[in-house]
């Protein structure tokens, strides 16, 4: 049997699938795995910033085109790029063990976000990420920043920027821990819905390869928080073009939630927290989605609509 792997051909999109195909072929030796790698829009345009371009399948459209044609199989995303809702015929199969889901700061200079210079330029395309730098330290100079893991690094390196935000478990991945010089408390920095876990995409009833795909990968405690997060996702509607996150972490008695809509200048911003112990995932991502949207969530995002 053989199992096609589609997958872009960054680093960090490389050593996703590179994991997964290793996965797969020490537990069923039987299967032999091939990465096919594709190009995406999102690969394709790097001089724009992502709420410019569009938010929808920025980084899968193309995988997912080419897993309805029966090109490739499967498709291992950072599941924060994944959009909340997925082409007819096709399904997440399965959710890894979650990595940091954390913001990482790296600098030129061992700085922390307290104390990087008044007024230092930090970049980040993330409007989330925006809205939030902005709201902690009004002073600083947020400009748009594109490219992979490495290419983002190299540009700090080069002076460009004096800090720049990554998501920390893209870092760690690729080996670049010893960059890191601050991760960043999702009190101050909430993270992206379901950073940190890579979502395995299938087709529909192709139970053959679902089976062998979550009995090598999946994780149980990731899946739940990946259905809380993408919940409040859809129901907020939001993707790159918005500032929004959600950070789900399954305790002892419940589900523990933050969840916040900004305006694109940070100075409204509605936070929500709380535990959770008797409704279902998306029941929890979806209500405290709509109390931020009763709450002025819906006019912040009516806005950020006209502006664009």
């Amino acid at each position: 049997m053989k199992i096609k792997i589609g997958t872009r051909k960054s680093k960090l999109a490389l050593w996703q699938s590179e994991w997964v195909r290793k996965r797969i072929e020490e537990n069923f030796p039987e299967v032999e795995v091939e990465l096919i790698k594709i190009v995406t829009k999102g690969d394709k345009i790097l001089d724009a910033p992502l709420a410019k371009i569009g938010d929808k399948g920025l980084f899968t459209k193309e995988i997912e085109d080419a897993m309805l044609n029966g090109e490739v199989d499967i498709a291992v995303h950072s599941l924060k790029d994944v959009p909340s809702i997925l082409p007819q015929g096709l399904k997440l199969i399965a959710y890894s063990h979650r990595e940091d889901p954390r913001d990482a700061l790296l600098s030129n200079g061992k700085y922390t976000l307290t104390n990087l210079p008044e007024n230092a330029k930090v970049g980040t395309s993330s409007l989330r990420r925006k809205a939030q730098l902005i709201k902690t330290r009004p002073d600083l100079q947020i400009e748009d920043l594109r490219g992979n893991v490495d290419t983002r690094i190299r540009k700090l390196k080069e002076g460009k920027y004096d800090a720049i935000i990554l998501a920390a478990a893209g870092v760690k991945r690729l080996g670049f821990e010893n960059e890191i010089d601050e991760v960043l408390s999702p009190d101050i920095m909430i993270p992206s819905v379901s950073q940190g876990i890579l979502g395995i995409e299938g087709r529909e009833n192709d139970e053959r390869i679902e089976k062998i795909v979550r009995k090598v990968i999946n994780n149980k405690e990731s899946e739940t928080v990946a259905e809380v997060e993408r919940s409040f996702l859809k129901t907020v509607e939001g993707g790159c073009q918005v500032p929004m996150g959600c950070y789900a972490q399954v305790k002892d008695n419940g589900i523990y939630v933050t969840a916040f809509i900004a305006s694109l200048d940070g100075k409204q911003f509605l936070k929500e927290r709380g535990l959770y112990s008797e409704k279902t995932p998306e029941e929890i991502g979806e209500g405290i989605a709509e109390r931020l949207l009763e709450r002025g969530g819906k006019e912040i995002l009516d806005d950020i609509k006209t502006e664009q």
